[in-house]
């Protein structure tokens, strides 16, 4: 392939991955938490996550793109790009099924390097019965080990 291809495919995908990135705020921003009373802590996290996650995805979008075809730092970058969208609908989806519960906000982060799952609650009453939800909410969705669980009261 040329290197003026190569450019214009580079380009492209940057190109793509932006819009992707815009489309995804946008999105999230009205369909995913459509109370829209999520101020300070909650607001902020999510926000420095979307954008770490972006970075993250255009950085090995770029490793993709600059490596040779079937080489083995592309195949990881490609391991790598599927696992962190994967661990993000994850958080999501968990997000969801915990609010449905009826907390009013809610934080979810796993890690691709470490198996711990970290659930930050809104909710000034919060006991043993809601850490118990939780944790159930946690055991069915994902395949975690009790021990990598850690349910944090935000008060």
């Amino acid at each position: 392939m040329s290197k003026k291809k190569k450019i214009i495919v580079l380009s492209s995908m940057i190109l793509l991955l932006a819009v992707t990135a815009t489309l995804n705020f946008v999105f999230a921003g009205t369909n995913s938490y459509p109370e829209s009373t999520e101020t300070g802590y909650f607001a902020e996290y999510r926000s420095e996550r979307s954008t770490q996650r972006n970075e993250q995805i255009l950085q090995l979008d770029k490793i993709i793109a600059e490596s040779e075809e079937g080489s083995e730092v592309r195949e990881t970058a490609i391991t790598q790009k599927l696992q962190l969208t994967g661990l993000t609908e994850q958080e999501l989806k968990l997000e969801t099924l915990i609010k449905a519960y009826g907390y009013e906000e809610v934080v979810v982060t796993m890690g691709l390097d470490t198996p711990n799952v970290n659930v930050v609650v809104k909710n000034a009453e919060f006991d043993q019965s809601d850490a118990v939800k939780i944790y159930n909410i946690l055991v069915t969705e994902t395949e975690i080990d009790c021990e990598n669980v850690n349910i944090i009261p935000y008060l």
